[in-house]
């Protein structure tokens, strides 16, 4: 009874401190010296004036529903971290040489299948995608060892999702039956960003009388995700970092 009651207090007591980082971030966009200051010399930063304390006030208030509906998606950002972490650890075991040798052989697979099944000109697209993809991977790497969060989340991050989606996506165009898993689904996915994130100012129409679901256009999708994406869990891990550090 004990261990459940104190394995309880320490989730709610981590949860506390996660909140009040979060928070303390928040105001640090505005405010100086707000975060981690409580173990400072000099402590945390107050305004010395009343129209200082009415904003830092009323910006502390905002925060509190920025910092609620923030906090589930720092939680994301630990799981990926856990797992991009773990990758960044092979990587750098690997070196840039060691990923793209890693990458070309298993894409190399993808692309000896094709040979044998599809078309030339299939082999050909599997082996460009294979290529691309390669490539994409050794940027990955390098984007991540250059060093900043920024250069991570804008680059490295969509060049790993444009490494593992490109070549089955390109598989999938050539392949009736990949194409009933992975393009059926795409189908699926392109309706409902068209009826729901791309309403916004017309696009979601402006697309549909400009292109057709097929051919290229299903690259063009994948690749619009891709580094989106990429973007997306690169910022939820910068997120992850701001409430947990380590």
């Amino acid at each position: 009874m004990s261990t459940r009651s104190s394995g309880s207090g320490g989730v709610v007591d981590g949860i506390r401190v996660d909140l009040r980082r979060l928070h303390e971030s928040w105001m640090e966009l505005v405010f100086p010296r707000q975060r981690g200051s409580g173990h400072s010399v000099m402590g945390k930063w107050t305004p010395n004036t009343t129209s200082g304390w009415i904003a830092y006030r009323l910006w502390s208030a905002v925060g509190i529903p920025v910092v609620a509906v923030l906090y589930p998606l720092a939680l994301f950002g630990l799981m990926f971290r856990f797992y991009a972490t773990r990758v960044d650890r092979v990587a750098a075991g690997l070196g840039v040489a060691g990923v793209v040798v890693l990458a070309a052989l298993v894409w190399g697979v993808l692309t000896v299948a094709a040979h044998q099944v599809f078309s030339f000109d299939g082999f050909l697209a599997v082996l460009a995608a294979a290529i691309v993809a390669t490539i994409a991977a050794g940027l990955a790497v390098v984007f991540s060892q250059v060093g900043g969060r920024l250069v991570s989340v804008v680059f490295a991050y969509p060049s790993a999702m444009t490494a593992l989606f490109l070549p089955p996506v390109v598989a999938a165009l050539v392949s009736p039956t990949l194409g009933e898993i992975i393009l059926s689904g795409s189908d699926s996915l392109a309706i409902w960003l068209l009826d729901t994130v791309l309403t916004v100012g017309g696009l979601s129409e402006w697309l549909s009388e400009q292109y057709t679901l097929a051919g290229a256009a299903y690259l063009g999708m994948w690749f619009g995700i891709a580094v989106p994406l990429g973007w997306l869990i690169g910022s939820l891990v910068t997120l992850a970092g701001l409430v947990r550090p380590t």
